[in-house]
C-alpha cells in the first residue's frame, strides 16, 4: 500500500483499509457504550443511594412521629386520670384551710400540700399540652406587642449576662395562637437558651411571615401562610442525637433540680395543636434556632371584646344537680357547692339525674364529661330538651371538649372552691344574657 509514486488503490486495499476503520468504528462505539453503560450505572447506583438514604430518612422521620404520637396518647390518658384523682384532693385542702387555716402549724401543712398538689396540676398541663390536649382559646393575635410585653419577664429570667434582641417587624400578619399559651412557650424556650449559655451569651427572638415552601419538609406543614417565630442562642448546641430526642417529654441534658423535661415537649405539642409545627436547628458549638410556625389568622381583625358575664345576686342559693360516676370527686365537689350556700341532689350516672330532673326544677346542672353509656354533652343535650332554661357546666379533665364550639362552659379538674364559684358564676350568667 505504501508508494512513492502516486498511483491508484487496488479494490483489495481499499477493501482492507474500509475494514480497518469499520473495525476501528466498531471498537470506538463499543468503548463508547461501555463508558455510557459505566455513567449510567455510577448514575444509577447513586439514584439507588439516594432513594434508600430517602426512605430511610423517612421511616425514621415516621418512626419518630408514631413514638411521639404513642406517647402523647398514653400522656394524654395518665393526665386524665391524674386530673380524677386530683380533684378530690385539692377540693379537700381547700376546704381543710379554709376551716382550720386559722392554726398555724396545720396551716402550714395545708398550705404545702396545696402547693404540691398545684405543682402537680401545672405537670398535668405540660403533658397535655404535650399530648397536644390542652385548652386553647387561639385568637388573631399580633406577635410582635405580645413578645415586647415580654420583655421585663425575659430580661428577669434570663439574667444579666445574656443580651436579648428582638427583630419582629411592626407590619407582620397576625397569628392564630393561644397568648398565655404562647407566652409561656416563649419563657420556656429563652429559659433552655439560658440553660445553654452559663457563661452568657446572646438570645434572639425573630419573626416574619413565611410560605409552605420555606419550611423544611419533614414538618409536613399543610399548604399556606405562615408566621415563622424563632428564638436562636449562642450556647452549646445539641448533637444529632439530642437533637432528635428533644421534644420527647422528660427528656432533658439538665439535671434533675433544673428541668422537668417537659418544657419542649409542650411547646411542640403547642404548634402541633394550632395547626403549626415545632423546628430545631443545632449543632454542638454552634447554638440552637428553634422555631416555631404558626398559621396565619384567617384576618386580621382583633377578637371582639368578651360580653360581661351578668352576676349571682349576692347571697342567691341555687339548687343543683351534681353528676359524676367517680364517688370521690362528685363527694368533694357538693361539698364545695354546699359551703358556697348552694343545695345539691347528687347522681352517679346520667339516667339517675335524667330521673331526678324529671322528679323536680333545678337552677343548675353540673355533670362530668366522661361517663359510661351517656356521657355529658349528651347528658345536657337531653336535660334541655325537656329543662331548655337550665344553664349546665360540664367539669372534665378531658380536654377535647376545647374544640368544639357547640358546648356549655367547662371547669378543668383538678379545681378549688374559689374556681367552681367563678365558673357556676360565668355559667348562671350567660344564660341569664340569652
Amino acid at each position: 500500500m505504501q508508494s512513492a509514486q502516486p498511483r491508484a488503490w487496488t479494490a483489495e486495499e481499499i477493501a482492507l483499509v474500509e475494514d480497518a476503520a469499520a473495525r476501528t468504528w466498531e471498537a470506538l462505539e463499543r468503548l463508547r457504550a461501555e463508558d455510557a453503560v459505566r455513567r449510567a450505572n455510577s448514575a444509577l447506583a447513586d439514584q439507588v443511594a439516594a432513594a434508600v438514604a430517602e426512605r430511610e430518612a423517612a421511616l425514621q422521620q415516621l418512626h419518630q412521629r408514631q413514638k411521639l404520637e404513642t406517647i402523647g396518647q398514653l400522656t394524654g390518658g395518665i393526665a386524665h386520670d391524674f386530673n380524677n384523682l386530683l380533684t378530690p384532693i385539692t377540693g379537700a385542702l381547700d376546704l381543710l384551710q379554709r376551716r382550720l387555716g386559722e392554726d398555724p402549724r396545720l396551716g402550714r401543712l395545708i398550705a404545702g400540700a396545696l402547693q404540691s398538689a398545684d405543682r402537680a396540676r401545672t405537670l398535668i398541663q405540660r403533658l397535655l399540652g404535650f399530648a397536644r390536649r390542652q385548652p386553647l382559646n387561639p385568637v388573631p393575635l399580633a406577635i410582635g406587642p405580645l413578645v415586647e410585653n415580654m420583655r421585663d419577664l425575659l430580661a428577669s429570667s434570663i439574667g444579666p449576662t445574656i443580651r436579648l434582641t428582638v427583630d419582629i417587624p411592626p407590619d407582620l400578619p397576625m397569628a392564630r395562637a393561644d397568648p398565655n399559651q404562647l407566652e409561656l412557650a416563649i419563657l420556656n424556650l429563652c429559659v433552655n437558651a439560658r440553660d445553654a449559655m452559663p457563661d452568657g451569651g446572646q438570645i434572639a427572638i425573630a419573626a416574619s411571615a413565611a410560605e409552605t415552601a420555606e419550611a423544611p419538609a419533614e414538618l409536613g406543614l399543610a399548604r399556606g401562610r405562615y408566621v415563622r417565630l424563632s428564638v436562636s442562642d449562642t450556647g452549646i448546641g445539641m448533637d444529632e442525637e439530642t437533637r432528635r430526642r428533644a421534644v420527647e417529654p422528660f427528656f432533658s441534658t439538665k439535671t434533675k433540680d433544673k428541668g422537668t423535661g417537659l418544657g419542649l415537649s409542650m411547646v411542640h405539642g403547642l404548634a402541633a395543636q394550632l395547626g403549626g409545627a415545632l423546628a430545631i436547628a443545632s449543632q454542638p458549638g454552634g447554638g440552637t434556632s428553634i422555631t416555631l410556625w404558626l398559621p396565619l389568622a384567617a384576618g386580621t381583625r382583633r377578637p371582639a371584646a368578651a360580653a360581661p358575664h351578668a352576676r349571682l345576686q349576692p347571697g342567691r342559693a341555687l339548687n343543683v344537680l351534681l353528676v359524676d360516676d367517680e364517688p370521690l370527686v362528685r363527694a368533694s365537689t357538693a361539698e364545695m357547692l354546699d359551703e358556697l350556700g348552694h343545695g345539691v341532689a347528687q347522681a352517679g350516672h346520667a339516667r339517675e339525674a335524667l330521673a331526678l330532673i324529671e322528679e323536680q326544677p333545678f337552677d343548675l346542672l353540673i355533670t362530668d364529661y366522661m361517663m359510661p353509656d351517656i356521657n355529658g354533652l349528651q347528658l345536657a343535650a337531653t336535660a334541655g330538651a325537656s329543662r331548655p332554661d337550665m344553664p349546665v357546666l360540664i367539669v372534665t379533665g378531658y380536654m377535647g371538649l376545647h374544640d368544639r364550639e357547640d358546648r356549655p362552659p367547662v371547669l378543668i379538674k383538678p379545681f378549688t372552691r374559689d374556681e367552681l364559684e367563678r365558673a357556676v358564676t360565668r355559667a348562671v350568667g350567660l344564660r341569664a344574657l340569652t
